[in-house]
């Protein structure tokens, strides 16, 4: 079980972002970040979008970084992927 994080490289509200997954488990994922101060309004569907100010942060708390085609990569592997088709159905 590893929790990756890509670039911060989506732009919103006046600050770029990142997005924090589990290649396994969401529960996993949710203690994560719980633990290292994301709060579950960050969370949308299969990842949470973190700011770039927390980007080394998680990193060090052992947040494994990869690149956005890896991460989702991974997050497809691992069957918690939630299509645009899903999420558009969800909202």
């Amino acid at each position: 079980m590893t929790i990756l994080i890509d670039d911060p490289r989506w732009p919103a509200h006046d600050r770029l972002w990142a997005h924090l997954v589990s290649d396994s488990d969401l529960e996993e994922l949710h203690e994560f970040a719980a633990a290292n101060g994301i709060p579950r309004r960050g969370f949308d569907l299969d990842h949470y979008d973190v700011p770039e100010e927390s980007h080394a942060r998680l990193i060090a708390a052992g947040a494994v970084h990869v690149d956005g085609h890896e991460l989702v990569r991974r997050l497809i592997a691992s069957g918690l992927r939630v299509t645009a088709r899903e999420r558009r159905g969800a909202r």
